[in-house]
Order: structure tokens, then C-alpha cells, then sequence
């Protein structure tokens, strides 16, 4: 089965329709379940010019008891940060080691003088 899709605001572009089944293998070999996924894509806000309408939107993704919500501006744009989310899954993302700020004062006054 696939991602659920959901949206409020006329449904996603073709090539987002097109790159999809991409993205669901890729789910698939990291060991993540597709039909557990659903994905609702809403306006991010108001039209700030009436005739061009919103140029941003929201999109939300729901799996488990997890949620996270992005803002982009266009569906190819997401697909992009959810694959790189989910390549993401096997490998945690390493922050920098920097000392505490004890550490450092310390470290600084047993410095010889």
C-alpha cells in the first residue's frame, strides 16, 4: 500500500505523483511501512496578493504517534526533504562534541599562569 495523501488545497503536482513510488521503496528498504505514512498538504497562510494566492504551504506528516509539520514552497521542494528524512532513519545525525562550560572554566584556570 502507499502514503496516505490528503490536501485542502487541490491535491499535489504530477511529478510529486511521479516520484513517489521512489520514495516508498526507499521507505521500504529502510524498513519503514508506506501505509503508515500520511501526508496532508494545506496553504501556509493567507493570500498576501489576493490574485497570486499563497506562495508558501504547509505540509504535515503523520505516522505512529509522531507529527511533524514542514513550510515549503512547492511539492517537489518536500518530497525532497522527506526522502532525505527518510535516508536519514539509519543514520542519527552527529552533532559536534564542545565542553561544557564548566569544563571550559575549568580547563582555563589550570592553565599555568
Amino acid at each position: 500500500m502507499s502514503i496516505i495523501l490528503q490536501s485542502t488545497v487541490g491535491g499535489f503536482s504530477a511529478q510529486f505523483m511521479r516520484k513517489l513510488p521512489l520514495v516508498e521503496q526507499a521507505m521500504r528498504e529502510h524498513g519503514l511501512e508506506p501505509s503508515e505514512f500520511v501526508i496532508s498538504k494545506d496553504y501556509a497562510s493567507t493570500a498576501t496578493i489576493p490574485i497570486m494566492g499563497p506562495f508558501f504551504f504547509s505540509y504535515s506528516v503523520f505516522f505512529g504517534e509522531e507529527t511533524f509539520t514542514v513550510t515549503e514552497p512547492n511539492d517537489m521542494v518536500f518530497l525532497d526533504y522527506f526522502f532525505k528524512r527518510v535516508l536519514a532513519v539509519d543514520d542519527p545525525p552527529e552533532l559536534p562534541q564542545r565542553p561544557g562550560l564548566m569544563r571550559r572554566l575549568f580547563g582555563w584556570m589550570a592553565q599555568a599562569v
